[in-house]
């Protein structure tokens, strides 16, 4: 069983879709179910939970991911004023917190694969990703001053420093797409350990059913799996 947050979102439903093409069990947790596509809510596969995760106690998180294979996270804030500098300001990083508490403390037999959707904004500290003194700029800049950016930095720095590469119950990948564009249909892409062009003035692009697919291949392809655990992986187009 899977459990997805972050499921209503623009590439966190093309997610949902894949993973119950693959055939795999669903829980997604969502704010809306009016937002998922009804061919999604009919599913068999699918369990839906209605809330929000921040809202949900630490015991009903222990619960949910009880004998989950994976967690995977497309939790992002909303595109408006409110979303981008309102409350949670840490949406991301406090949900992958909680549900990572969650999982170690149910104790499982094997380690929960944790996906977690980030960005090529955010860099992979535990390997030299060197970048241009203008980018670092503005990444600075966006630091401070767009709160989504310093909580997706957060919630990739818990994975590493927080869980790490050898935890017992818990295995993760950052899954880094550039500047998301929507497609009809999955194509080819390419993933690399680290950028390969400026995420600020050089920026690529990567489609959110890409990324799904990519993210649905690294929960059901242990090959795959093994290639990228404990790393930040970026994905573009090609």
């Amino acid at each position: 069983m899977i459990v997805v947050i972050g499921a209503t979102g623009a590439t966190g439903r093309l997610l949902v879709e894949q993973l119950l093409q693959r055939g795999e069990s669903v829980t997604a947790i969502v704010r809306s179910i009016e937002a998922l596509p009804a061919s999604v809510l009919q599913h068999k596969n699918l369990q839906i939970i209605q809330a929000s995760v921040l809202d949900l106690s630490d015991k009903e998180l222990q619960d949910i991911v009880k004998d989950c294979d994976a967690v995977a996270s497309c939790l992002g804030h909303n595109l408006s004023f409110k979303g981008l500098l309102g409350q949670p300001r840490h949406l991301v990083r406090d949900a992958i917190q909680r549900l990572s508490q969650a999982v170690i403390f149910n104790k499982p037999n094997n380690a929960v694969k944790f996906v977690l959707m980030n960005s090529t904004g955010v860099r992979n500290r535990d390997i030299s990703e060197s970048i241009g003194t203008a980018q670092k700029c503005v990444i600075t800049l966006l630091r401070y001053l767009i709160p989504p950016h310093a909580d997706n930095e957060q919630a990739a720095d818990y994975l590493r420093t927080q869980i790490g590469p050898q935890h017992t119950a818990i295995q993760w990948v950052a899954v880094r797409p550039d500047t998301l564009i929507d497609a009809e249909k999955n194509s080819s892409y390419k993933t690399f350990a680290s950028p390969i062009r400026s995420a600020i003035f050089d920026p690529g692009s990567t489609s959110r059913i890409n990324v799904a697919h990519f993210m649905s291949e690294l929960m059901g392809d242990e090959h795959l799996w093994q290639q990228w655990q404990a790393q930040m992986p970026v994905i573009y187009n090609t």
